[in-house]
């Protein structure tokens, strides 16, 4: 996405929300331009601890998720016999809205990080095995022979074809998956913490009643949500370069 489209629609919502706010004129939607100088205030009280809570929570879950799904998948995708034992558990489990093991998670794991981290890596466990695991067997059966004639062992089937080929799928996951993670992360932050974008934004809104920092605080997790996709398309630029070539 080009930084101009991304720019010019950014200010068709800003000013579809300009009208709403004249229209509806209650203190529950403030103007755009008055949540602005409010988010900026907040920027040097404590907006800016919240944010980097949140960005480390959505980062390790899904750099989790990555270093343990990824190989699974491979390993599925790549050996039939693996794939017989693991993909009926893996269509049994991969259509169940993670968003319910949320309590579960909380009664085994507490209310800390680590609770949290883990139900963002429930979310995009399924989803990157299943894409990797897909591509991974959807490799032509001729080349992994003619480099295994060559004396190509497993580890460097992995290293050189596997792993390659199922890049763009693993980011392909990701991309899908950050909406939904950061929008479980919210939910996660609202129990028993003093630190996230989640707990900001309901504190905010619900007991203080303060809508401009509560929509700074949406502006927030969106601007984290819009970095992370940002961040996906440069790596899959950097690490797929075969994909831009023209």
């Amino acid at each position: 996405m080009k930084r101009r489209d991304l720019l010019f629609s950014a200010a068709g919502l800003v000013l579809i929300w300009q009208v709403a706010a004249m229209l509806i004129q209650r203190p529950i939607l403030p103007a755009p331009w008055e949540v602005l100088i409010v988010f900026v205030q907040e920027l040097g009280n404590g907006l800016v601890t919240h944010f980097f809570y949140s960005l480390w929570r959505v980062t390790a879950g899904m750099a989790l998720s990555v270093l343990i799904a990824a190989p699974v998948g491979l390993a599925v995708g790549g050996s039939k016999r693996l794939d017989a034992i693991f993909s009926p558990i893996i269509y049994l489990l991969y259509p169940i809205p993670k968003v319910v093991f949320v309590p579960v998670v909380l009664l085994f794991l507490g209310i800390g990080d680590l609770a949290k981290i883990s139900i963002i890596f429930l979310i995009l466990f399924f989803q990157i095995v299943v894409l990797v695991r897909d591509q991974a067997a959807g490799l032509a059966p001729q080349l992994i022979q003619s480099l295994q004639s060559l004396g190509a062992g497993r580890r460097a089937l992995f290293r050189f074809v596997y792993l390659p080929a199922s890049l763009p799928a693993i980011l392909t996951a990701l991309r899908q998956s950050i909406g939904t993670a950061v929008a479980v992360l919210y939910i996660t932050e609202l129990f028993a913490t003093k630190y996230g974008l989640g707990y900001y934004i309901y504190y905010n809104g619900s007991t203080l009643f303060y809508y401009p920092a509560m929509y700074a605080g949406v502006i927030a997790m969106s601007l984290l949500g819009l970095g992370m996709y940002y961040t996906v398309d440069w790596l899959e630029q950097r690490w797929c370069k075969w994909k831009f070539v023209s």
